[in-house]
């Protein structure tokens, strides 16, 4: 039995702390479950502020030489990590289905976009380069140097197991910083794995650690003194929580919050086309994505004509085990979940919604212990019900009718998220006038899911995030570093007299 093997089959599964698997010490446990067959699958410890506290002292314990190694030997490691994820991102695929339901080559989308940013990062030396001024003033330079900032921390959701802490500890380590993991409870195996690699890979021991835990150990790595930055992403309750702690305790954070994403579809827009980015990007991956469309925004007569295909398509989802070959919807993640979005739907539908498609109830036969729901489909919702407002998480496609394009705006930039918006047209204008308009982070044109590449960086606006720098991208090589400005000059002799002046360009 091989490494990966073992860290895939412990029960419980432990942590990861200077190099070395632990199985933890609390004797607090969780169960984690197959989201798939509805049985629990092995058990996660729940690490105590003690065990924390030797992650985080392990990384405080690397960081100085991890610091010092140039930037070019730590882009060597990471890149010699890609490989070895490249040639086992299939087994990584593998588990996040396991245990979070995904589909398989869903899963394997996430795997791919991890390694995008994995790849951004790989370019370190070329990132970190500062800027120089010859001359600055008289017979003085000036240039800057971006440094780490020491250890850095991660706080992740179940729905990205892998691509969303490979937002953050990538770049925090290409930058000189040493982290600390702390990933969902639901869905833990995958962080063993990563950590696994990277120790294959050559990375120090103490460089990059991993705990499991729940908000006993979230609040332990806030409260850290020696934490010195925190990367969340979850719902908005919470990313306020964490950004509001952090930052009393003099952390830098970045905390993603929650989304209700819309999805505009004027009248001349490709039915079909729109239909079918409708369905995937509300329903892929069970609706359990902070880029899911929760909200269509049909203006003008494009309702009456776009409900009847949507209606047919959500119908004809096939749904089954994420291991499928032909699966295009798995189940949600736990059957506490399951439940909250089978009583949004029941609200939708009390408070007059016109529940279209009902995916209440649905099995798959074989699995009928799964976390199944099936898509649903409610058209005729207004800004008033809970649907509309709150985020369900879940694979539910609310519908709204609205007269025009500025009603369609209007709406979107009335919610108090913002994280993704699209809207599809075949008008240059419309497109023009939503893209500067929209109060939203992140905007498609005819992309349903216009998450960002790794170059250019991931956030969204109002309560979706909070904090001033979004993730991954250039802004995660300003978040995870600090810059320093050098001002120089080499006298040539002779007895120099105190200067009482402010200096400036003006003066010799």
């Amino acid at each position: 039995m091989g490494a990966i093997d073992t860290l895939r089959t412990a029960s419980p599964v432990g942590h990861f702390i200077d190099g070395r698997v632990h199985a933890g010490q609390s004797g607090r446990t969780q169960a984690v479950w197959n989201p798939a067959t509805g049985t629990e699958a092995t058990q996660v410890t729940l690490a105590t502020a003690d065990e924390v506290d030797a992650a985080v002292q392990a990384a405080a314990r690397a960081f100085p030489a991890w610091a010092d190694t140039p930037a070019i030997r730590r882009a060597r490691i990471l890149n010699t990590f890609l490989g070895l994820l490249n040639q086992r991102s299939d087994e990584l695929a593998a588990i996040i289905t396991a245990e979070h339901g995904k589909v398989f080559s869903d899963a394997q989308g996430e795997v791919a976009r991890g390694i995008e940013i994995l790849e951004f990062a790989c370019g370190a030396p070329q990132l970190l380069k500062g800027d120089f001024s010859d001359q600055a003033s008289t017979g003085i330079d000036n240039w800057t140097l971006r440094q780490p900032l020491g250890v850095v921390a991660g706080i992740t959701p179940f729905n990205f197991p892998v691509m969303v802490p490979m937002w953050m500890f990538p770049v925090a380590l290409a930058c000189g910083n040493t982290f600390v993991l702390k990933p969902s409870e639901r869905d833990p195996s995958a962080s063993l794995f990563l950590a696994d690699l990277l120790r294959e890979a050559g990375l120090p021991p103490g460089v990059f650690n991993v705990i499991q835990g729940d908000k006993t150990a979230v609040d332990a790595l806030l409260t850290h003194d020696e934490v010195k930055a925190v990367s969340f992403v979850g719902s908005t309750p919470i990313a306020r929580y964490i950004y509001e702690t952090g930052a009393r305790h003099g952390k830098r954070v970045q905390a993603l919050g929650g989304a209700k994403n819309h999805m505009v579809v004027m009248p001349d827009a490709d039915l079909d086309k729109a239909v079918d980015a409708l369905v995937g990007a509300a329903y892929g991956s069970a609706g359990e994505r902070c880029m899911a469309i929760s909200v269509a925004v049909l203006v003008g007569d494009v309702a009456d004509r776009l409900m009847p295909l949507l209606a047919e398509r959500t119908r004809q989802l096939v749904i089954k085990n994420g291991m499928a070959p032909d699966a295009e919807m798995g189940p949600v993640i736990t059957r506490d979940a399951l439940e909250r979005i089978e009583g949004y739907i029941a609200a939708g539908k009390a408070e007059g919604a016109e529940l279209v498609v009902d995916g209440r109830g649905h099995t798959v036969p074989g699995h009928e212990a799964g976390f199944f729901i099936g898509g649903t489909l409610f058209d005729r919702v207004t800004p008033d019900m809970r649907i509309y407002r709150e985020e369900i998480f879940g694979p539910v496609l609310a519908c709204v009718r609205v007269n025009n394009l500025g009603e369609a705006i209007h709406l979107v930039n009335g919610h108090e998220f913002g994280n993704g918006v699209a809207c599809f047209t075949r008008d240059g204008a419309v497109a023009h006038e939503f893209t500067r308009r929209i109060e939203v982070g992140m905007v498609g044109i005819n992309v349903p899911i216009p998450v960002p590449m790794a170059w250019q960086g991931f956030g969204g606006w109002k309560k979706s995030l909070f904090g001033d720098m979004h993730a991954y991208g250039e802004e995660g090589v300003r978040f995870y570093t600090r810059q320093k400005s050098v001002m120089q000059r080499w006298p040539e002799g002779g007895a120099g007299g105190a200067e009482f002046a402010m200096p400036s360009s003006r003066q010799g």
